[in-house]
């Protein structure tokens, strides 16, 4: 497969590993998991598959190294969102922005980096590992913030976390994939906002005060 991932003419010998993982995340950038082997990060390098091989036994080990440089840049892309958040309010009023900041990075993340974003879930991810990527402490962070300001309740915390990934990444792939891929900006932002509500509501277990409800949603809109 032919790329268009400049050949790094400039790269210096000592430091082949990280060039090739920068490579393959450069790869998987503009295609997407399917566009990151052995070969082609070799190529945009500089250096022979053989040299390459030294550093990765297979396409498979490269990949993974790509996804954890993706799972990097959307955790960057959530601290993003919550370092533009208001001062000040409770403890519930604080764990809800963060829940509608990190929700809002992983989204405008996905629909920035569409190629990163499918790289990051390429060929699956064990449990143990999702839950040891950035994106996924942050998610466990929030509820647990909102367990502890006593927002949700003991028997509603299981799994909490999980759905809360559900709604936020269906979304996305609604976004990208699926009947809201050519929706203008508008449409867009109505339907993050409206899963953002349902999501708090159902969490926990009463209508948001309509001040609350307000900012929130006024968060996830820009405003």
């Amino acid at each position: 497969m032919s790329s268009s991932v400049p050949v790094r003419s400039a790269y210096h010998h000592g430091d082949l590993r990280n060039a090739l993982i920068h490579a393959a995340a450069d790869l998987a950038r503009e295609g997407g998991p399917r566009s990151v082997t052995i070969r082609a990060a070799a190529r945009v390098v500089g250096v022979t598959p053989t040299a390459a091989y030294r550093h990765f036994a297979g396409h498979e080990e490269l990949l993974d190294a790509a996804k954890e440089q993706a799972l990097e840049r959307m955790t960057a892309a959530m601290n993003t969102e919550l370092a533009r958040l208001p001062p000040g309010g409770d403890r519930v009023r604080r764990a809800l922005r963060n829940l509608a900041a990190i929700g809002l990075g992983y989204l405008n993340f996905a629909t920035a980096e569409p190629g990163l974003f499918r790289t990051c879930f390429a060929g699956g991810m064990p449990a143990v590992s999702a839950w040891d990527a950035g994106p996924f402490r942050k998610a466990i962070a929030v509820v647990d913030d909102l367990a502890d300001a006593g927002y949700l309740s003991p028997e509603q915390r299981p799994m909490a976390e999980m759905t809360i990934w559900a709604a936020v990444h269906g979304l996305a792939m609604l976004y990208l994939d699926g009947p809201l891929r050519e929706a203008d900006d508008e449409v867009r932002l109505a339907a993050m906002a409206r899963t953002f509500e349902v999501v708090a509501v159902g969490l926990g277990e009463r209508p948001l005060p309509a001040d609350l409800r307000d900012e929130i949603v006024g968060l996830v809109r820009g405003g």
